[in-house]
């Protein structure tokens, strides 16, 4: 079997590969990149791969059985067309399978919305593709969380809008080892799992970071309009509206969903007592 990775130098992406290859199981593994040397450090074939060129794509997935869709990173009325492309590309290439990487989130009412409406789309374009499909939708990446502990402390805790909403986080390698059993196992066809780890609050959260780092952070919240306002300053309007629907949608119970992790990956998602213990120092 032959599977190629859509977005292979982006961080989830690569860490599919490499989760793909850990496998050992026979399976041949192509990267497509849009900058095919920016994923030369993976140590697998390498092809070009720009969603806006379905020409180059159709050629990338010759020869190909399986191909990730690693949703895109365009504006959200962009990406459905570049979403297609790769579909379509898969199609005349004779690709047999799809899996594609969606998410879980608001599908109304927040400024992350639309992006999860344009990925509820190209959902709908991969069951309708006629190739055999399975889709996953992550969690929220608990990473930037890690990534930001020296902001935090800064800052001297946690501050958003989502209150007491519980998240349902998970990591890019646990992501990866579930993605890497949906490529190439024929039972996760016809299936949509929500992808994540135990659901938790942000006072969760933050108990987590400090006994991880040694810190004393608090969780603070603030309404969706003042953290609106606050992440607007700092990351311009597009995205800082984009994140701030993010965690009005965790007010809202957006991101509080069943799991179907086990069923996906064959195991139980990594615990977040385990994850954190990980990273004490």
């Amino acid at each position: 079997m032959r599977v190629a990775v859509t977005a292979a130098s982006g961080q989830l992406g690569s860490e599919i590969v490499r989760a793909l290859v850990a496998l050992g199981d026979g399976t041949e593994v192509v990267g497509l990149a849009r900058t095919p040397k920016n994923a030369e450090r993976l140590g697998v074939e390498i092809r070009p791969g720009d969603y806006n060129e379905r020409a180059v794509l159709e050629q990338a997935l010759q020869g190909v059985d399986v191909v990730l869709l690693v949703s895109g990173m365009d504006d959200p009325k962009k990406r459905i067309d570049q979403h297609r492309n790769v579909i379509e590309a898969a199609k005349r290439a004779g690709v047999t399978k799809i899996v594609y990487t969606s998410v879980q989130g608001a599908e109304e009412a927040t400024a992350f919305s639309p992006i999860i409406q344009s990925n509820r789309q190209t959902e709908q374009d991969v069951r309708r593709s006629g190739l055999a499909w399975a889709i996953g939708r992550n969690g929220i990446y608990i990473e930037p969380d890690v990534e930001y502990i020296d902001a935090y402390k800064e800052a001297g805790g946690i501050v958003n809008c989502a209150g007491g909403g519980r998240c349902g986080y998970t990591t890019r390698s646990e992501l990866a080892y579930a993605y890497a059993r949906m490529l190439t196992e024929d039972a996760h066809n016809g299936h949509t799992y929500n992808l994540h780890g135990e659901a938790i609050t942000q006072y969760e959260l933050a108990n987590y970071l400090n006994r991880a780092f040694g810190t004393d952070l608090q969780y603070t919240p603030m309404t969706v309009e003042e953290y609106r306002a606050d992440r607007v300053a700092e990351l311009g309007e597009f995205m800082g509206s984009v994140i701030a629907g993010i965690y009005e949608g965790i007010h809202n119970g957006e991101a509080d969903h069943p799991s179907h992790f086990k069923q996906a990956a064959g195991r139980n998602h990594m615990s977040w007592e385990k994850y954190f213990a990980g990273l004490e120092g």
